[in-house]
């Protein structure tokens, strides 16, 4: 898909921000989020959106399922992020993250930014 929103959302701080033993087990954490963006997508958003769901460590392995592709990042998940946002150039990008240093990385390439809370229901 290369219309629309491209909406990335970065696991491990989402995830992160709320404190329900997630640390127990980050890739069963990752996987609900994934499932959460695909039942609810992104609220606030219509028209099409393609969701891309980063994870990175403990968290890597997780599937793709319909409507939101998962990507492992190589190494550091910042980074990938930065990379997915600068392919996607002349294209809207909505970044979800509350990574302060991310978002003013993004940023400077264009992207929106919002906070964890605009994806979690």
């Amino acid at each position: 898909m290369s219309d629309g929103l491209l909406v990335i959302v970065d696991a491990a701080n989402v995830v992160g921000s709320v404190p329900d033993g997630w640390w127990r087990d980050r890739r069963g954490a990752a996987e609900r989020l994934r499932d959460r963006l695909a039942a609810d997508g992104v609220p606030g958003r219509q028209g099409p959106v393609e969701i891309v769901l980063v994870v990175e460590g403990a968290a890597k392995g997780v599937a793709s399922v319909a409507g939101v592709r998962v990507e492992d990042a190589p190494g550091s998940g910042d980074d990938h992020m930065v990379t997915l946002v600068a392919a996607a150039a002349g294209r809207e990008v909505l970044v979800v993250t509350a990574d302060r240093e991310l978002r003013r990385r993004v940023g400077e390439l264009g992207a929106e930014v919002a906070g964890p809370r605009s994806v979690r229901g």
